[in-house]
């Protein structure tokens, strides 16, 4: 599993084509989270993936410092589904995206993602799994996190 996690000002996402836009998702103040399930994935995994991400302090305090949570500034999620975060690029030009998670079992995963992130109260809005999505953000500092298997 793989979450990019970035502290925006705010983000939305959007699908659809020229006269059929949609937004689907919007966000203000939070982190925009993308998702990558892998082979092999669990829900055991995807609790520890959240219950991190969750408690992440990442937010300034009034001194400046990285001392809030998400929950401390009442911060908001926007959860995109993203296999080519399994991308494998180690042999020729074209990625290979063989370590992606069977597209069955990964929504599965993404859905659980989801609503364990509700359960927990913060504000969660969602992009369209498998679909082709516009993602607009403002990133705040720049602030990324990467979180994979190799570090939790």
């Amino acid at each position: 599993m793989r979450f990019v996690i970035q502290r925006v000002n705010h983000a939305s996402v959007t699908v659809g084509e020229k006269m059929e836009k949609k937004i689907v998702g919007e966000i203000q103040k939070g982190f925009l989270v993308f998702i990558g399930v892998g082979e092999g994935d669990t829900e055991e995994i995807a609790d520890r993936f959240v219950r991190k991400m969750l408690g992440l302090r990442i937010f300034p305090d009034a001194q400046g410092k990285t001392n809030l949570s998400l929950r401390d500034v009442d911060g908001q999620l926007l959860l995109i589904s993203q296999f080519t975060l399994y991308a494998d690029c180690r042999k020729g030009n074209r990625p290979s995206f063989t370590g992606a998670g069977d597209p069955q079992k990964a929504e599965s995963l993404y859905r659980y993602i989801v609503d364990k992130c509700r359960a927990e109260g913060p504000s969660v809005e969602t992009g369209c799994f498998g679909a082709h999505m516009k993602i607009l953000s403002e990133n705040d500092g720049p602030f990324t996190i990467i979180l994979d298997e190799s570090i939790l």
